[in-house]
C-alpha cells in the first residue's frame, strides 16, 4: 500500500487539476457565451421594435385613402416573414444567421418602396403622426446597425475564446458562432441617375 500511495497521490492531484483547469476555462466561456447572447438579444430587440413602428406606419397610410394597395401588403408581408424566422441564439449557423438577414432585407426593401410612394401623397407627408413614425424608423435603423455591430463584437471575442487553444480542448460542446455579414451586392456603389425631365 506504501507504494501505491504516491500513484493515488498523483492521481488525484492531476484529475483534480484537470478539474480545477476546465472549471476556470468552462467559467470563462460561460462569460462571453452570456455576452454574445445578450448582444443577439438586443439585435432582436431592434428589430423587434422596427417591427412594431411598421405596423403604426402601415396604419397611418391607410389612412390615405388612394393609397396603393400593394405596397401596403408588400410590407405586411415582409414584417410577417421576418417575425416568423426564430433563431436559436446559442446556436446560430451561418445558414440560420443568413436567412435571419434575408428576411430582414426583404423588410427593409419594402419599407423603402413605401417611404418613395408616400412622397405622392402631399397630405400624408405633412401628417405629424407619420413624419414622427417616419424619424423612429430611421432612429431605429441606426439602433440596428449599433447592436448588429456590437454582436459581432462580442462573437469575436466569444469565438476567440472557444476555438483557441488549449481553450477548444476543455471546451468540446462550444462551437464556432456565426457573424453578420453585408447583403449581397453591399459592396457595390449605388448608381445614382439624376434625371429631371
Amino acid at each position: 500500500m506504501k507504494k501505491a500511495l504516491p500513484f493515488i497521490i498523483a492521481l488525484v492531484v492531476l484529475v483534480g487539476g484537470y478539474f480545477l483547469i476546465s472549471m476556470n476555462y468552462q467559467n470563462g466561456a460561460l462569460t462571453v457565451k452570456q455576452q454574445a447572447d445578450k448582444t443577439w438579444a438586443n439585435v432582436e430587440g431592434a428589430y423587434q421594435r422596427r417591427n412594431d413602428l411598421i405596423g403604426n406606419l402601415v396604419n397611418t397610410v391607410k389612412g390615405a385613402a388612394d393609397f396603393e394597395k400593394s405596397t401596403l401588403e408588400a410590407v405586411v408581408n415582409a414584417r410577417a416573414k421576418a417575425t416568423a424566422i426564430q433563431i436559436d441564439p446559442t446556436n446560430i449557423t451561418p445558414a440560420q444567421l443568413e436567412q435571419f438577414q434575408q428576411a430582414q432585407s426583404g423588410v427593409s426593401s419594402a419599407l423603402s418602396r413605401l417611404l418613395v410612394t408616400v412622397e405622392k401623397y402631399p397630405d400624408l407627408k405633412t401628417n405629424q403622426n407619420f413624419l414622427k413614425l417616419q424619424d423612429e424608423l430611421a432612429s431605429t435603423e441606426n439602433q440596428i446597425l449599433t447592436s448588429r455591430t456590437r454582436y459581432n463584437e462580442s462573437v469575436e471575442v466569444y469565438n476567440n475564446y472557444v476555438l483557441r487553444m488549449p481553450n477548444k480542448f476543455f471546451l468540446t460542446g462550444y462551437v464556432e458562432r456565426a457573424f453578420f455579414k453585408a447583403d449581397a451586392g453591399a459592396e457595390n456603389a449605388p448608381k445614382v441617375n439624376f434625371d429631371f425631365n
